[in-house]
């Protein structure tokens, strides 16, 4: 996939461009359906399929204080973008100056004349531009003008129930992270890497990997079955979000304690894939009794895991 880190970056129009243009947070099962489309219609005319996206998220620069935790950071987004098999990626710095480009300079500018749009794919009920103006119909207006064409998609959905990153990121806070899959299409993760914790888990005989992560979206605290990927190998786990109370801490960890494993994490990185929640986070009466509730845990985790198939970005993508 080629990448453009800037409008300024294209030196010329893109031949046959089909393009979309979104904030794509975590890629769900409505994102891909779109980038299917436009993939399908650039291969109509022999094309280039892209998608235009903007850093950081427009609410961050315009309203921070109803930013949302993004599902996806934004490597994650370039790699499940690519995966999608779209031909370029356009990711445009988003600053107030460029918040205040009306559609029509927006469309005649970058649309048009920096990426050679021929044809635009749209979601259901998107605008963009100052003031949401870039509507359906402004869109189909200006592209009379400009000679594109626009294609806008009924709600994409299933059981009557449409796609969105705002109900994935409600599940995900509620801890619901098995029924993410539906929605998202694959297991929610987050990648980070393994950093000195108080290693009271190695004196519980469950040595864990303490993981410090940039990911905005953490799951509810809490206990989960989790596969862990190190490198190109998977391991069952099992992980905790919270404070631990027993232990009177204060800061939110993520740990986790990765079976059938022997080595040392520090300093490596590693992905967590979040299968179904076990339990809340609470307080024990001591060392003992969290040790049996650990246990308990465990065991739980290995049926879980050993009944659950991992569900990666690519293996969804397999044939599409």
């Amino acid at each position: 996939m080629l990448v453009f880190r800037s409008i300024e970056e294209i030196r010329e129009k893109l031949p046959g461009a089909v393009v979309t243009i979104g904030n794509f947070d975590g890629i769900h099962l409505g994102h891909r359906e779109i980038f299917r489309r436009v993939r399908a219609r650039a291969a109509e005319r022999s094309g280039t399929s892209v998608v235009v996206t903007f850093i950081p998220h427009p609410l961050k620069v315009l309203a921070p204080e109803l930013a949302l935790p993004l599902i996806s950071t934004y490597a994650e987004k370039e790699t499940l973008i690519g995966a999608s098999a779209i031909g370029c990626l356009v990711t445009i710095p988003f600053t107030r100056a460029f918040a205040a480009l009306s559609a029509r300079e927006f469309v005649a500018d970058i649309l048009v004349a920096r990426i050679g749009v021929r044809r635009l794919v749209i979601g259901h009920d998107y605008a963009f531009g100052r003031g949401r103006e870039g509507d359906e119909e402004t869109l189909r207006l200006l592209g009379a003008e400009f000679g594109f064409e626009l294609e806008a998609l009924d709600p994409i959905g299933a059981g009557g129930t449409v796609y969105s990153s705002s109900a994935i990121r409600r599940l995900v806070e509620e801890g619901a992270v098995a029924e993410v899959v539906s929605h998202l299409g694959r297991h929610f993760s987050l990648g980070g890497s393994v950093v000195h914790g108080f290693e009271r888990g190695t004196g519980l005989g469950f040595p864990t990997a303490n993981v410090a992560t940039d990911k905005e979206l953490i799951p509810r605290g809490g206990v989960y079955a989790v596969k862990v990927r190190i490198g190109d190998e998977i391991f069952d786990g099992a992980c905790n979000i919270g404070t631990n109370p027993t232990f009177g801490g204060a800061a939110r960890t993520i740990e986790t304690f990765l079976f059938d494993f022997d080595g040392d994490l520090y300093g490596r990185d590693l992905r967590l894939f979040f299968i179904q929640r076990l339990r809340d986070e609470r307080r024990f009466s001591g060392p003992e009794e969290l040790r049996t509730a650990i246990a308990a845990d465990v065991a739980r985790s290995r049926e879980i895991l050993a009944a659950t198939p991992l569900i990666e970005y690519h293996d969804y993508l397999e044939g599409q």
